[in-house]
């Protein structure tokens, strides 16, 4: 068998809405934006893929479907903010008033916030 270790991954978040979608992630996640078909709407996650599939009736899980390391935790949630994104407080996680967690140990930050379909996005900065 062959190792996927070197493959290039494909992920998949599913909405109910593919036009409202796609204004959330072309526009305000400002995703570039790949094929279209019945099937998909494409977006690169530099060089990952992104496939967001419309399925009538689908409603987002509380569990994380996807996430990005980025290199300023609190730059990219102030500027995701500035778009109309609201992020998740967690009850009794100690959140800052970005709704940023750190970690115990100080090494890691987290984030999280929902696309239009509840599917729950994160930001991680470690």
């Amino acid at each position: 068998m062959t190792s996927l270790s070197g493959a290039r991954p494909v992920t998949f978040i599913m909405t109910a809405d593919a036009d409202r979608s796609r204004a959330f992630y072309a526009g305000t996640l400002a995703l570039p934006l790949g094929p279209q078909d019945d099937f998909a709407t494409v977006y690169d996650l530099g060089g990952a893929t992104l496939r967001v599939t419309e399925i009538a009736g689908w409603a987002g899980s509380p569990h994380p479907a996807l996430g990005w390391h980025v290199a300023d935790i609190a730059a990219t949630a102030r500027a995701l903010t500035d778009k109309g994104v609201t992020f998740t407080i967690y009850e009794g996680f100690g959140q800052d008033d970005l709704g940023i967690w750190t970690a115990p140990d100080g090494k890691a930050k987290v984030a999280w916030f929902n696309d239009p379909d509840g599917n729950v996005l994160s930001l991680t900065q470690s």
